[in-house]
């Protein structure tokens, strides 16, 4: 079943990628009006600000709410420039259509609560509204799928998703960490359905936004979503991460869009070359991998006769340290092998208690 139309052919101006930038929070008429009087020009799709926003603390900075809506209409009246705005409810999606709001998106917060969702996609019901659905704080795909999922049994055909990083619970260097896996994978299940990035809130500083963004579009992302304030400096939310006008124009002036094939038969030719040698490394790879569960399984046995744990501390130590130094040795980062040894051995784990079972 097609989930969405091409990006495309939603109506809005795409240039080389779909674009949408805007402040955090629409915080005052002139602001509003003077951000997008800068963006004019800069070939953007949809001009966003957020005007309901959801806050850890109470007493931040939430929203201006409906006068918000008035103050962007009053911006695209005079710069004709597509309006995108975050809804959480069926309260801001009747206000939002009462405003004509050219598109919608569900943030992070809301995105992991069936009831908000299901709530989105009834008051959107009968329209065409496009809408974009972020991807949930917390690293679960199935979360992410069934909002998508729930907006599509509501009849809406242009949806969206946007990656805009997940929660980490170890220090990293950007706010939420981009776990690119998670998008490609949604990706993989949903091949239509159009991609976006939001480096903003993936970096959390705009000196790391640039990097984010060509990574987003090495990968084939179908466009941005980028935060841009006249004034980050004085900005009532996210300041740190928002882009000045003359450094988003520098931003866009810089990013480099990918293209899946090129029109060069001998490049192509290469390419197609090495990818056989990957598929045949690949089949090596997966018999190894099935031969190392036979010796486990073997191994499970044996433990299990003799009343052993499947699970060994010592010997996983012992098997992550020496691994890890076989791949640096082998130009491989630590974090590449201990993150394939760890799917590894909870196989391992999975096969032997698997025996146990089925010896019971």
């Amino acid at each position: 079943m097609t989930i969405s139309l091409p990006i495309r052919d939603w109506g809005f101006p795409v240039g080389d990628f779909f674009l949408a930038a805007g402040p955090c929070s629409a915080e005052s008429a002139e602001q509003v009006l003077r951000t997008a009087r800068a963006l004019c020009g800069v070939g953007i799709s949809v001009f966003r600000a957020g005007a309901w926003k959801p806050r850890t603390h109470p007493g931040s900075f939430e929203g201006a709410g409906e006068q918000a809506l008035e103050w962007l209409v009053r911006a695209r009246d005079e710069t004709g420039l597509p309006l995108g705005v975050e809804v959480a409810s069926a309260e801001h999606v009747e206000l939002c259509l009462k405003h004509r709001i050219d598109l919608v998106w569900v943030g992070a917060r809301t995105t992991p609560n069936p009831f908000s969702v299901q709530a989105v996609a009834d008051a959107l019901r009968g329209t065409d509204m496009p809408i974009l659905v972020k991807n949930p704080i917390s690293p679960d795909l199935g979360l992410w799928l069934g909002a998508i999922e729930r907006l599509a049994n509501a009849g809406l055909r242009r949806i969206g998703a946007v990656h805009r990083g997940f929660s980490a619970s170890h220090p990293i260097l950007y706010r939420y960490a981009p776990m690119w896996r998670i998008p490609i994978e949604l990706k993989r299940r949903l091949p239509d359905i159009p991609l976006v990035c939001d480096p903003s809130h993936i970096s959390g500083r705009r000196d790391l936004i640039w990097s984010i963004s060509q990574e987003a579009l090495d990968l084939l992302f179908d466009g941005l979503m980028v935060e841009v304030h006249e004034d980050p400096s004085r900005a009532l939310s996210d300041g740190e991460q928002q882009l000045a006008p003359d450094a988003f124009r520098s931003l866009v002036g810089r990013l480099q869009p990918k293209s899946e094939t090129i029109e060069d038969d001998g490049l192509m030719a290469r390419i197609k070359a090495l990818r056989l040698e990957v598929d045949a490394l690949d089949e090596h790879l997966v018999g190894i991998l099935g031969k190392r569960m036979e010796v486990v399984r073997r191994l499970g046995k044996l433990k299990r006769r003799h009343g052993i744990s499947a699970l060994q501390p010592d010997r996983w130590r012992e098997i992550v340290a020496s691994r890890v130094a076989a791949g640096t040795e082998a130009g491989l980062s630590d974090a590449f092998v201990l993150q394939v040894f760890q799917s590894v051995h909870e196989e391992a784990i999975r096969q032997q208690e698997t025996i146990l079972e089925n010896d019971c």
